[in-house]
């Protein structure tokens, strides 16, 4: 699949919001379609209600009526999610799916991917920015891009010494 998937607005019989979820996270398990709808989720907020002189924490659905689904686009995918029972069709003209923009899905606090690209790969000479490290230069040994890190065999005293830094803390020096 080289679509990339996207957010889009399903619209819900109000209350049916987690059965709607359920619903479709049991057909996509079922069917296998875990490439084509990766995500169902219900946009919900933490309020703290005073009720009698009581505090009580409650989670409250932000959009009531509403189920946000991150998939690709296709015949198949749209049939899964609009013929799940509780669904009354997507949000768009016509009940055209119509993708959320990435401002609208950074609006909504849904957490999305980032990618991180380096210029640097394993083997290549860098320096050591922003560390007590600052200004020495090692050879890039493994690059962890899920924890932010890169490991460098710095010299030190003569000897290579394995130190692990931020990925923004190694830049790439020209040979």
């Amino acid at each position: 699949m080289s679509q990339a998937a996207k957010w889009y607005v399903v619209h819900t019989y109000s209350g049916y919001e987690n059965k709607v979820v359920q619903n479709i996270e049991k057909v996509v398990e079922n069917r296998k379609l875990h490439d084509l709808i990766q995500e169902v989720y219900v946009p919900t907020e933490q309020v703290t209600e005073i009720a009698d002189g009581k505090q009580k924490k409650v989670e409250r659905k932000i959009f009531p009526g509403y189920v946000l689904v991150k998939m690709i686009y296709t015949d198949d995918s749209w049939a899964v999610v609009r013929n799940t029972r509780g669904v009354t069709g997507f949000v768009g003209p016509g009940s055209v799916p119509t993708p959320l923009t990435e401002r609208e899905v950074a609006a909504m606090g849904i957490k999305t991917t980032t990618t991180v690209e380096v210029n640097y790969q394993v083997g290549d000479r860098i320096r050591v920015t922003g560390t007590k490290l600052d200004g020495f230069t090692g050879i890039v040994r493994s690059i962890d891009i899920e924890k932010d890190e890169v490991e460098v065999l710095v010299n030190m005293f003569g000897r290579d010494t394995p130190t692990t830094i931020a990925l923004h803390q190694a830049v790439k020096l020209d040979d």
